[in-house]
């Protein structure tokens, strides 16, 4: 008799504590004031995971490649995206997920590491200080002074010609290009690898592609995830994905001391500035990092938050026009610059917002209750360390070939029928792929758009910035012939 008349009240005392609950995360996050619900947010925030998952496997292939360990990449991925994540929702109470970004870790691997020489943990003590910088000109004047000083044509161009570079690495990965010839050429179709990759990019292709109904639109929103396992359970039988590779959680854990604070060790900041010859070309590195992160940071926020209203009009002008955190945009882009700091702290190139995003805002998601789901997320994919470990580069290329057809969108901006806005944008892009360097694509906008606006008697025109980063960009270029 005692539990029985005890049931009902323990079942009201259980639903009054979960209400309250509910009605303190409703007042935190202000879902009520935002028009949406906790249910809402936490779907809108399983989307945002499931459409930004690829990441945990890629990252560490693609940074895999710069000689740094497998598992103490992975856990630096997870690790950073949680923590961004969370200062993201928590300080910025926006819906947004953050993750090392694609583009900045082709960057990272493929230019700074391979094309350069820089040692890994010397491009991680750059990575480290662009967050610094970008903390510091989220909270000053400086934010605005360089946001207007480049040209929005060739903010577009760069968003542009990133996509195309991370496509070609795609490509490159699995050799469907290859060079064996002395020029570019198409590989054979009867390699295994080849053919993985090929499956796993028709396999992306029809799910973002086939309009679903409603009750499989998860197969839109996931897509890269799939396309990921699909590939790599073809890749079995090819003898391409083996768990025989794999990394299980403990070596993770065991590997992340070799990263971790390496840039305090004599390899990172003690070597990155201990020759004076190479300090123009460290800090042309470090600016392309910040200028990169930072202009598709605000793309992003822009091109999602705006639609939805998370971020309105006022709220970018009041950013733009006054210091420190005044505006809601101000807190977003401080959550993504710390990031960015915590990431190479841990051993991972740059942590920034996810245009994935997108897909949790379009399910619904206004508030940093959202992040907060998509941080959990993250945070439970640690446990699936060895399943990851074992996916091969022909599962993953594809995703890295389609997000760049995604970031190529930016040059729908652009008025190419216009030589003097043409000739920048497409040095700007098409260098980043044919010098293999995001950088180097972007000194060859720069400088062409100042040769333009000479010829054109518009010199005035030219922000001192982009003088300065021109002559920069001259001078390393110079300084690379001579030595």
């Amino acid at each position: 008799m005692g539990w029985a008349g005890a049931t009902p009240g323990v079942l009201r005392l259980a639903f009054i504590i979960t209400r309250e609950k509910e009605m303190k995360t409703m007042d935190f996050f202000k879902l009520k004031e935002n028009g949406t619900s906790v249910s809402t947010e936490v779907t809108a925030g399983l989307t945002t995971f499931f459409a930004m998952a690829y990441i945990i496997a890629v990252n560490p292939s693609i940074l895999g490649q710069t000689g740094m360990p497998w598992g103490a990449v992975f856990l630096a991925t997870i690790i950073a995206s949680i923590v961004g994540t969370l200062i993201m929702g928590l300080f910025a109470n926006v819906p947004y997920g953050l993750a090392p970004g694609m583009g900045l870790n082709a960057f990272f691997t493929f230019t700074v590491v391979k094309g350069v020489g820089f040692t890994w943990q010397e491009a991680m003590s750059m990575v480290f200080i662009c967050g610094i910088i970008n903390i510091i000109i989220t909270a000053t004047s400086l934010r605005k002074m360089i946001i207007k000083s480049i040209p929005p044509m060739l903010q577009h161009a760069i968003g542009g010609g990133i996509g195309i570079f991370i496509a070609y690495v795609g490509l490159l990965n699995i050799k469907v290009i290859n060079f064996e010839s002395g020029a570019p050429a198409l590989s054979s179709f009867t390699d295994p690898q080849l053919q993985v990759f090929l499956i796993g990019l028709i396999v992306a292709i029809v799910l973002l592609v086939v309009k679903f109904p409603a009750q499989l639109a998860w197969l839109n929103k996931g897509a890269f995830v799939i396309a990921i396992a699909v590939a790599a359970l073809i890749g079995i039988p090819y003898g391409l994905t083996s768990m025989g590779k794999s990394i299980s959680i403990v070596q993770s854990f065991q590997q992340l001391p070799e990263t971790a604070f390496a840039i305090f060790t004599p390899k990172g900041f003690p070597a990155l500035f201990a020759d004076p010859a190479r300090l123009p070309l460290v800090l042309v590195t470090i600016f392309a990092f910040s200028l990169s992160d930072t202009f598709d940071t605000i793309g992003t926020f822009i091109g999602t938050g705006r639609r939805a209203g998370i971020f309105s009009a006022d709220d970018e002008k009041q950013m733009e026009e006054h210091a420190g955190f005044s505006s809601k945009m101000d807190k977003a882009l401080f959550a993504d610059a710390t990031a960015t700091s915590i990431g190479s702290l841990l051993g991972t190139s740059n942590t920034t917002t996810y245009v994935e995003s997108a897909a949790g805002i379009a399910a619904g998601g206004r508030t940093g209750l959202t992040s907060v789901i998509v941080a959990a997320g993250f945070a439970l994919s640690t446990v699936f360390a060895p399943l990851i470990s074992a996916i091969p580069s022909a599962a993953t290329s594809p995703v890295l070939v389609i997000v760049g057809c995604m970031m190529m969108s930016s040059f729908a901006e652009i008025a190419w029928d216009d030589l003097t806005v043409a000739i920048p944008a497409f040095f700007t892009g098409v260098f980043m792929a044919f010098a293999y360097s995001i950088s180097y694509g972007i000194a060859a906008g720069f400088i062409t758009y100042c040769i333009v606006k000479v010829c054109k008697k518009e010199a005035k025109q030219v922000h001192p910035i982009i003088w300065g980063v021109a002559l920069l960009f001259i001078i390393d270029l110079t300084l690379q012939a001579i030595i």
